[in-house]
């Protein structure tokens, strides 16, 4: 059977999809993280077990494709402003981790008797984190647009520049050689291949995004067309000039995130993103030979250990030093804590010209299963796991933690009788019609941009996590009236944590007396939201389709939510 899958790309292809589907499926049945399951497809696939792949210029194509989709939806959102606040500490960030890796990693080398040269290169290719993986498990959790999404963001980027660079350089010093898309050049080549690409997207953003979106807006299909054509060029370039397809795709993203059809540009993308990144952890599974594991078990052990534990604790210090919250940088930190595909390329590009032996593979292979593993679930749970931490990392935090929102606690004390939590559309709507009503209104988001849109409609607002105890109980709990949750919940298959009955249980552990309303969207969830706790269930279609009906029907203009309570109440206090 194997043999005749082999004999046609487009069967091995169907044979990979319907073992992904499969490995997926008991996956989720057992409550583990999409990306496991697909590295799980590639090593069942790959030469240690079922050895079905074999079209791999197919698979590394498809691969390819998929990163540069990837980070162009990335790029499409991103907000200008927010990179130029973020850009002091992702640079330090990113620095002071890689410095930090490469010095004691080498260290950890030579203690555990590798040799210079091997423990040089080790060192090396543990600095490498995967910003594919992370950008993946970071979007999942609809945490990609969050502050410590944004900085790990920015500066898992500053590190993808630090690793062309050094392979660069590496390459002309004869240490190594450039491989795998990141061409080779000289440095002043590549920064200034930087610079262009740079000057030419904000050429592109000045004079030609807004009107040539415009027209292919009326061919929805075509504009779709033209944004991944947009990411395969800039992806293209981008490897051509040594910057990397990662980075080549980041800016064709940049460069249609000021256009008014981002939105639907990445509406559109998301799906085929998904299938595409597929065949990159394909690839990536089944290239790890797993006959090399074994020879370097203690090494393999402490190696990951240092990954795990040493890389986000240098970035929580960092970030703590720069004056970040510790559940801010201990966030973005656990974004480190593994090695990427690029360490396994570049500790074979050792092996193949001779300067370490293939058991140094083999250590990095197994560091790499270990700490992808490991970090995926760290971050899946990254929540629980600060919670369980929180005691014992105030030593990183500064007082008064200056590099947060500016007015994040200045609405302290000002005696809002609501406080929404989650500021899109739905809660958007809700406050703005309060505060028509005279009824003050306190906003809490943890995604700048909704702050910033928030405060540029006149309303006040909290920078915060819903699901951070300590920021929940520093909220004017007692004086509120109401907590209304409209926090979208997607069931992603990660960590199912539904932080609606998170924040009953924290609001309630906290000592609010109010009363507390959550949107929902089925009738299961409404069932269980209300045995959590909540007064009101808001259902924001099924309330929509009843004014509708009643509007429709000639019914008197007569609000029936329970929030316009909120008055009565006021009334009554006064």
């Amino acid at each position: 059977m194997i043999e005749i899958i082999a004999q046609s790309p487009f069967a091995e292809i169907a044979a990979l999809l319907v073992l992904a589907a499969i490995t997926g499926f008991v996956g989720i049945i057992l409550r583990q993280p999409l990306i496991v399951s697909f590295i799980a497809v590639g090593l069942i696939a790959g030469p240690s077990a079922l050895d079905l792949v074999h079209s791999d210029a197919q698979i590394s194509l498809l691969s390819q494709l998929g990163i540069a989709v990837l980070l162009f939806l990335v790029g499409i959102k991103l907000d200008v402003k927010l990179i130029r606040s973020l850009g002091a500490v992702s640079l330090l960030t990113g620095l002071g981790q890689v410095a930090f890796t490469s010095i004691f990693g080498y260290l950890i080398g030579l203690a555990l008797g590798l040799g210079h040269i091997t423990s040089l290169y080790v060192a090396i290719a543990l600095t490498f984190s995967s910003t594919i993986i992370i950008v993946k498990l970071l979007s999942d959790k609809r945490e990609i647009d969050s502050l410590h999404g944004q900085i790990a963001l920015g500066f898992l980027i500053v590190q993808d520049l630090v690793v062309v660079l050094a392979m660069i350089v590496l390459s002309a010093i004869g240490i190594g050689a450039a491989s795998d898309g990141h061409g080779g050049g000289s440095v002043p080549m590549v920064l200034a291949s930087g610079v262009a690409m740079v000057g030419l997207v904000i050429l592109f953003v000045r004079f030609a995004a807004d009107p040539l979106t415009e027209k292919l807006a009326h061919a929805p299909e075509l504009l779709v067309i033209f944004a991944i054509a947009m990411a395969a060029m800039f992806a293209a370039v981008g490897d051509l000039v040594g910057l990397g397809k990662e980075v080549g795709g980041l800016l064709a993203g940049v460069a249609l995130a000021s256009t008014p059809y981002r939105e639907t540009i990445a509406a559109r993308l998301a799906p085929l993103r998904d299938f595409l990144l597929l065949f990159f952890f394909i690839a990536l599974g089944s290239g790890l030979d797993l006959s090399l594991l074994g020879t370097h078990v203690l090494g393999a052990i402490v190696f990951s250990l240092f990954v795990l534990i040493g890389n986000p604790l240098i970035v929580l210090a960092i970030m703590g030093a720069m004056g970040y919250r510790k559940r801010t940088g201990f966030l973005a930190g656990l974004t480190v804590a593994q090695i990427s595909e690029f360490s396994l390329i570049f500790i074979a590009m050792g092996v193949t010209i001779g300067h370490v032996q293939e058991d140094a593979l083999g250590l990095v292979t197994m560091v790499g299963l270990v700490t992808i593993a490991a970090s995926t679930y760290m971050i899946t749970y990254s929540h629980q796991l600060y919670a369980l931490l929180d005691r014992y990392l105030g030593i990183f935090e500064r007082k008064g933690t200056p590099r947060e929102p500016s007015e994040a606690g200045m609405h302290r004390n000002d005696n809002h009788a609501v406080i929404i939590f989650g500021l899109g559309r739905f809660g958007t709507a809700i406050g703005l019609r309060l505060q028509k009503r005279g009824i003050k209104v306190l906003g809490v988001d943890f995604n700048p941009s909704a702050i910033r849109r928030w405060r540029n409609l006149g309303l006040e607002t909290e920078f915060g996590d819903a699901s951070d105890p300590e920021f929940v109980s520093e909220l004017p709990l007692p004086d509120a009236k109401w907590i209304v949750s409209t926090v979208p919940i997607h069931p992603t298959g990660l960590s199912h944590e539904d932080t609606r009955s998170t924040l009953i249980q924290l609001t309630r552990m906290s000592g609010f007396p109010g009363r507390i309303a959550v949107a929902s969207h089925n009738a299961r969830d409404t069932e269980e939201l209300f045995a959590s706790g909540a007064d009101v269930v808001l259902e924001p279609f099924h309330d929509a389709a009843d004014r509708a009906v009643e509007l429709l029907c000639g019914a008197e203009s007569e609000e029936r939510l329970a929030i316009p309570t909120i008055e009565s109440e006021e009334r009554e206090t006064t």
